[in-house]
């Protein structure tokens, strides 16, 4: 994997550089790389069940572990959330990590999975990086630098959302059906989906980047936490797309996640979105 490239650096988002935090954020994605990718299709992996019954290997604790030990030592003063060891510190500048985003794929042998590391300023996600090392690529997005991707060591490309004006030409990924449902908006997941040209349940990180890369143009789905998303962000944003909640919040803080290449997402709210504090219609 290559570092940023030819990527500009926006102007200075806090005491710090961010074009050396995001120079921090790719080598702590290609450490991770490193953990994560001889333990992938491992035959002594350890999978073990969370008390919310989701699954976790050694390779998700290990991947997080190295990713903390990175940031304690070249950003002694900034907080940590993980999905694995919870919070650490408390400061305007907190790194958000999930160490394997997709670890049910990870533990079948599926490669679509991925080290996500973002780094929110005062809650807003403002850098990300998304690594999938068993399919060879990295994506990277900085507040005010754009969105970029690269695959081995090829140069960086620049990304950009699709043109796709009328959601009946769109592609969607909604997902998870069962994550629709158990919100309540089962109804309104395939009212999307037979607005659609194409739909398709993708899951975990990866449509969100190629929607960033133009190739999908809407990906909504529930049950989420901020570290599922807050890399993911910036990547969207700075691609030309919005992302926020599926409800139009501007935010990674609210449990579901949903991402348009900008044109289509007045046309995707008015299907799947509720006003804030407006109770769902009465059957």
């Amino acid at each position: 994997m290559t570092g940023p490239g030819s990527a500009p650096a926006p102007a200075a988002l806090t005491g710090l550089a961010p074009a050396d935090d995001l120079a921090l954020a790719l080598t702590l994605a290609a450490q991770a790389d490193l953990v994560s990718l001889p333990r992938f299709r491992a035959q002594d992996l350890v999978v073990e069940a969370k008390p919310d019954r989701t699954p976790v290997t050694d390779a998700d604790r290990a991947v997080e572990q190295a990713i903390r030990s990175g940031i304690a030592a070249a950003r002694p003063g900034d907080a940590i959330l993980g999905e694995e060891f919870g919070e650490q510190g408390d400061a305007p500048r907190r790194w958000i990590v999930d160490p394997i985003d997709g670890t049910a794929n990870f533990l079948r042998g599926v490669p679509i999975w991925g080290t996500l590391i973002a780094l929110a300023i005062d809650g807003v996600p403002v850098l990300g990086v998304a690594s999938m090392p068993a399919l060879g690529r990295r994506w990277w997005g900085m507040t005010g630098a754009g969105a970029w991707a690269a695959t081995g060591h090829a140069e960086p490309e620049r990304l950009r959302v699709s043109g796709v004006a009328a959601l009946a030409d769109a592609v969607v990924s909604y997902n998870s059906l069962p994550g629709w449902d158990e919100a309540g908006r089962l109804d309104e997941v395939i009212a999307l989906t037979r607005a659609a040209w194409r739909s398709r349940a993708i899951g975990d990180l990866w449509p969100y980047l190629l929607l960033a890369e133009g190739a999908v143009d809407v990906v909504g789905e529930f049950d989420l936490q901020p570290y599922d998303m807050a890399a993911l962000a910036p990547i969207v944003r700075e691609a030309g797309g919005t992302f926020g909640s599926v409800d139009g919040d501007d935010t990674v803080w609210a449990g579901s996640a949903l991402a348009t290449n900008g044109l289509l997402r007045d046309e995707v709210l008015a299907i799947v979105g509720r006003s804030a504090g407006r109770a769902p219609d009465a059957d």
